[in-house]
């Protein structure tokens, strides 16, 4: 699945789920051209018909993500317009494929997970961190803005706008236990422990209904942004008959009644 460049990110596929390694360890797994271009080469193939039905994201060796690689941001570089642009447009456009992924996406977060490397975390679903798991929207201490590749848009979504502005006007790190208590992460473990804390959510995932799953995700995204109650309603109805049909509501029923795991 990712023939172009096999050697910065890393797939395995087991039962369903894909666990996608960041794979540049040496450099904490910081976003170079290379690494971005085959995730999202892999974050836009998640719409095929093969898709895995949840996908797990983590960093390789020491950190999940340290952010942009800065070795490509040198002064020697062209630093024009047009290449500043595609640079930035490759990036926010990686965060939105997985944004617009319809599988559920866990992140498992350890280390340094910053400036990109945050934005990727806030791009999953579920966030769980190992207890020395350090995050920040680094943006603001290199010149720039601390708005940056859709991380204004999902953190005050996740913590509110008190907390989100502390964290993009300073570019302070939030810790796993301030994380925890913000509700930015669902769970804190040992390092060691970060799989084993993401297997009941992965087993109960796979547990629903492939299409079901797959419409919550899609229906809990659109009413985030919904204009209100009655749109998201409007949306949630329209979602429950579509997965209704097929069988789907009368297996889970019956699964429910004979104490069984359904069978979709």
């Amino acid at each position: 699945m990712n023939d172009k460049n096999p050697e910065v990110l890393r797939i395995e596929r087991t039962d369903g789920v894909d666990w996608v390694t960041l794979n540049r360890p040496d450099r904490l797994n910081a976003l170079d051209d290379r690494l971005v271009a085959a995730l999202a080469d892999y974050a836009r193939g998640l719409h095929d018909a093969d898709a895995p039905r949840v996908v797990v994201l983590r960093g390789a060796g020491r950190a999940f993500c340290a952010g942009l690689d800065l070795d490509g941001m040198r002064s020697g570089d062209a630093l024009t317009a047009d290449a500043l642009l595609r640079r930035q447009t490759a990036i926010s456009g990686l965060i939105l494929a997985l944004r617009r992924a319809p599988q559920p996406i866990v992140g498992l977060i350890h280390g340094a997970a910053c400036g990109g490397g945050f934005a990727l975390a806030l791009a999953s679903d579920i966030r769980i961190a190992a207890t020395g798991a350090r995050m920040n929207a680094a943006f603001i201490r290199l010149g720039l803005s601390g708005c940056d590749v859709g991380v204004s848009y999902l953190l005050p979504r996740l913590v509110g706008a008190s907390v989100a502005s502390e964290l993009l006007f300073t570019g302070d790190f939030i810790a796993a236990d301030r994380a925890l208590a913000t509700g930015l992460v669902s769970r804190v473990v040992e390092e060691a422990d970060l799989v084993a804390a993401a297997e009941p959510f992965i087993a109960a995932m796979l547990a629903a209904s492939p299409i079901g799953l797959r419409m919550t995700k899609e229906c809990l995204r659109a009413s985030i942004d919904a204009p209100s109650l009655e749109s998201a309603i409007a949306m949630e109805d329209r979602t429950q008959v579509l997965c209704a049909l097929g069988g789907n509501l009368a297996e889970g029923i019956a699964a429910f009644r004979e104490k069984r795991p359904a069978r979709y």
